[in-house]
């Protein structure tokens, strides 16, 4: 198992190097409410060598497809062929509000898409009418085709689907080189192992290759529940994320068994309480999907996680560390975890 590290981009450069010097498989920039993914990972493949980089995630309906294959072409090149495209659906409050776009029929779409932004970075001129996606939008023979004229250094970009549910998964296995998760324990990653296999069978293949990769909020301290305290504001942030019976954070801890304390910290955000709601989160929660605690315990969740089939573990370095010292504190205390734990080697 290798390490990936999720960056933010106050820092990221330095971030980055760091990971790099520490052998960190990838580099993953998130896309959301304080940065683009594109940005932050072009400013990184200029001061970055050899460690892989990705989008985790670029949000599909925050571009069309053309436009997604020309920034993952770009990258790509730009990085000397070290990037791998990481795409989601993102949740319907985000798509509405802040794209202005549908969300119905979410694999569906996805699918179109992922096709499109395969052929376009192929380099061939590309038209298409799908039921999503209509290129041209007037019809065959109308407008320009999409047609992206980058000079690759490979020939394929790795393409990564961030899914939750049992079909998304299997969807993942299916058409998807790899699958980026959160808010997940070792024992939902071997589920979700088993649905991505599924996928991987229906296409014909098996995991060979395919890239299970889980972001963990990370927090480093003598017990469980200090480092768990430092990640309360992280998981009100994500749980607190549009309508909560759409957010998909919600959903998963509601099916952990945490409905009662996801209704109580909705309430209190909604009476403009944070502390309370971040009161409100249980530490049994946090403590299964994240990595917190003293280094030798962090090396012990990184077996459980190898061992439910976790080929690369993405540590979170923004959800407890608000400095970019801090962060790169966290980077080192987990590349220590994975040399003691043994699953790095």
């Amino acid at each position: 198992m290798k390490l990936g590290a999720n960056l933010v981009y106050q820092g990221a450069g330095e971030l980055a190097r760091a990971a790099e010097e520490l052998g960190y498989d990838v580099v993953l920039a998130p896309e959301g409410y304080r940065s683009d993914a594109a940005s932050v990972l072009g400013l990184i493949a200029g001061l970055t060598r050899r460690i892989g980089l990705a989008s985790g995630v670029m949000q599909i309906p925050a571009r069309p497809p053309g436009l997604a294959a020309l920034t993952a072409a770009t990258l790509d090149a730009l990085s000397g062929g070290r990037f791998r495209l990481g795409l989601g659906v993102s949740n319907p409050d985000v798509a509405d509000g802040w794209y202005g776009a549908r969300f119905d029929q979410p694999l569906a779409r996805t699918r179109e898409y992922v096709e499109i932004v395969r052929r376009a970075v192929a380099g061939g001129p590309v038209e298409y009418q799908g039921r999503h996606y209509r290129l041209p939008a007037s019809g065959p023979g109308g407008g320009a085709p999409l047609h992206v004229l980058t000079e690759l250094p490979r020939p394929r970009i790795p393409v990564y689907l961030a899914a939750v549910g049992p079909k998304n998964l299997r969807l993942a296995g299916e058409i998807a080189d790899g699958w980026i998760g959160v808010f997940t324990s070792p024992e939902a990653v071997a589920k979700a192992v088993t649905e991505i296999r599924a996928g991987r069978e229906r296409s014909g293949r098996d995991m060979a290759g395919f890239d299970v990769l889980p972001s963990l909020p990370t927090a480093v301290a003598d017990d469980v529940s200090t480092a768990a305290d430092a990640l309360r504001a992280h998981y009100v942030y994500m749980l607190g994320i549009g309508d909560p019976e759409r957010n998909f954070y919600c959903a998963m801890a509601r099916q952990m068994g945490f409905e009662r304390e996801v209704t109580l910290l909705r309430e209190r955000l909604a009476a403009g309480d944070r502390v309370g709601a971040g009161a409100a989160v249980p530490e049994e929660f946090i403590d299964r999907t994240a990595l917190v605690g003293p280094v030798e315990r962090l090396a012990e969740r990184m077996v459980a996680y190898q061992e439910a089939g976790v080929t690369t573990l993405g540590i979170m370095v923004s959800a407890a560390a608000t400095s970019t010292e801090g962060r790169l504190d966290l980077l080192q205390q987990a590349a220590r975890a994975l040399a003691r734990s043994g699953v790095g080697e």
